[in-house]
């Protein structure tokens, strides 16, 4: 008869990253599945914010390539202009324009839907 350390030393080790991948995935997919309201709210949100904080680097940045581009004049862009040239909803790039406009980055133009980029 085998004793068990010769049995777990004959098994390859491919075998064993395997099952430690398995193992992992499987207890990933139970943490998901078993987490409460609450939780999965909590998880939404954060993840929302790190959206929206993404959304306001990219206009930003858009904002210094413009600028790069025509360096004598303003940066003036539209909310829906930008939400079409990165591809997100209109109030979602409103949303992270007012985020912007708390960090003094935009400041709001004369017309309505339109923003300065301070760069």
């Amino acid at each position: 008869m085998h004793s068990f350390p010769d049995l777990l030393s004959s098994v390859p080790l491919h075998w064993w990253v395997a099952l430690i991948i398995s193992v992992t995935g499987i207890t990933a997919i139970c943490l998901r599945a078993l987490e409460t309201d609450v939780v999965r709210a909590k998880r939404a949100e954060r993840n929302k914010k790190k959206e929206l904080r993404s959304l306001a680097e990219r206009i930003s940045s858009y904002g210094h390539i413009v600028h790069q581009r025509y360096p004598t004049g303003d940066v003036i862009v539209s909310e829906r202009d930008l939400a079409e040239q990165l591809r997100k909803r209109p109030d979602a790039v409103a949303t992270a324009l007012n985020l912007l406009l708390s960090e003094q980055k935009v400041q709001r133009a004369p017309l309505r839907g339109y923003w300065k980029l301070n760069v």
